[in-house]
């Protein structure tokens, strides 16, 4: 009993993360904007967090939790916004294809990441050695009352019903939802398609982009890993996003079946290294074989937005 409740709170802490990616990717991709760069945007997000912690933290006697709460966020969401603006311009604006501007855009950003990552761990003395524990402190800190998990973790929940309500509930969410089906006829209603997909592609890259502050905050406890393992987590929220068929709402359970599936290795007596692997590939198999369901059923509510990946020429309209 104990093992599965140990597993089960691996999995929510995991499943947070691509949570995170998954709702931001999302959000623009039923604008139309398929950006394969949520791994180098979840970089962006994380390695700000902690640079602007650990400038607030080294430049105070005293530190605030509250102020190094506030300042590592507004730091996260802004370079990752910034990274959602970069691919905004080149696929929109420029019209660059989608697919290699957002792998492009993972590239960039685990570079940028890993090269300001290498560097604070020099400034603080060594691999390793960077630590912003006041800032982490508090994204570890649980809602009192309710129980010890980050309240990341809530976070996340509400942002996910939030991202389901907005595209469903409201007239904004459908206009959105109608650009990335068919933009030539939103356009014709009256709708900026410019508009509507910079701001898909900027929100979404800044709440993925959240997922990288809370890896960095909360999963390693407020220090660089120069590991890969953001990346891994940023494939896997694109994963999700096909898991949970384009719906926000999914990513809440599908995130945590994804962590359950992926620490599942580690609660199995007997494995060895490459059966260990074997089991981390579960996740994208499962994605596969969903993917292959709602092909065959052919559902559209179910499907990707009609112009998933399509850049917009209006004068072909």
């Amino acid at each position: 009993m104990e093992q599965i409740l140990t597993l089960l709170q691996s999995a929510v802490v995991f499943g947070t993360v691509i949570m995170f990616g998954c709702v931001g990717e999302t959000i623009s991709e039923k604008g139309g904007n398929l950006n394969l760069g949520v791994p180098g945007i979840m970089y962006l997000g994380g390695i700000a967090s902690l640079a602007g912690a650990y400038g607030y933290e080294n430049g105070v006697s005293n530190p605030n939790g509250i102020v190094a709460l506030i300042i590592a966020f507004i730091c996260a969401f802004a370079a990752s916004v910034l990274g959602g603006l970069i691919y905004s311009f080149l696929t929109i604006t420029l019209r660059a294809n989608q697919n290699v501007t957002g792998l492009t855009l993972t590239i960039f950003g685990s570079g940028v990441a890993n090269f300001f990552g290498g560097s604070l761990n020099k400034m603080a003395g060594g691999v390793g050695q960077i630590s912003v524990p006041v800032t982490s402190g508090m994204y570890r800190t649980g809602i009192p009352g309710i129980s010890g998990i980050g309240f990341m973790v809530y976070v996340s929940i509400a942002v996910a019903i939030a991202a389901h309500i907005f595209l469903s509930r409201t007239r904004k969410g459908l206009n959105l939802r109608a650009v990335g089906e068919n933009p030539a006829t939103a356009d014709a209603a009256g709708i900026n398609i410019t508009r509507y997909k910079y701001f898909a592609t900027c929100i979404g890259a800044g709440i993925s982009g959240m997922g990288g502050l809370y890896y960095v905050m909360d999963y390693i406890k407020g220090t660089w890993a120069n590991d890969g393992s953001i990346e891994n987590l940023g494939w896997l929220a694109v994963a999700l996003v096909i898991f949970t068929m384009w719906k926000p709402v999914n990513a809440i359970w599908g995130a945590y079946v994804f962590g359950v599936l992926y620490w599942l290795y580690y609660y199995v007596p007997g494995l060895g290294r490459s059966s260990q692997e074997l089991f981390k590939m579960i996740p994208y198999v499962v994605t596969i074989i969903v993917l292959v369901v709602v092909s065959l059923r052919k559902k559209k509510e179910n499907q990707a937005p009609q112009s998933l990946g399509l850049p917009y020429f209006r004068e072909q309209r």
